[in-house]
Formats: structure tokens, C-alpha cells, sequence
């Protein structure tokens, strides 16, 4: 049996896949995501300029993230 696709959410920061993911766009096409780097952080603020990835402009813009940004689902969520 897999081990389950961990995503964790980091404090004012990225997402952060932590195994090997295959990452397709809105046409289909695959996202190079390099097979040597055991995690992808995936951009939250919406400044990356190498979107959907990250690459640090977070801090650079001063994202903050909500608590809730990171919260479970509750049954009232879609």
C-alpha cells in the first residue's frame, strides 16, 4: 500500500508537497518538476514569478497567511 500524498502548509510561506508529484496545468500540459528534489513548494501569495512554484517572493511581499488558510474542513465546506 502507498504512503498517503502529504501536503503541509507552512506559516506565511508555500505549500509543501513532500513526494514525488506529477503537476499538470489548466491545458493539460505536465510541469517540469525536477525528479531529484524530494519536496515542491507550491506558491500561496500569487507574486512567484516562476508560478505554480515558489520561489521566495513571500517574503519579499510580506504574505501573511490566516490561521484558517491551513485548517481542516469542516462539514459545511464544499
Amino acid at each position: 500500500m502507498e504512503a498517503p500524498l502529504v501536503i503541509r502548509c507552512r506559516k506565511d510561506g508555500p505549500l509543501v508537497v513532500e513526494q514525488p508529484v506529477t503537476i499538470v496545468d489548466h491545458e493539460g500540459r505536465v510541469l517540469d518538476v525536477p525528479g531529484d528534489k524530494p519536496l515542491v513548494a507550491l506558491c500561496r501569495c500569487g507574486h512567484s514569478r516562476k508560478k505554480p512554484f515558489c520561489d521566495g517572493t513571500h517574503r519579499v511581499v510580506g504574505f501573511r497567511s490566516e490561521p484558517a488558510d491551513c485548517a481542516p474542513p469542516t462539514s459545511a465546506d464544499p
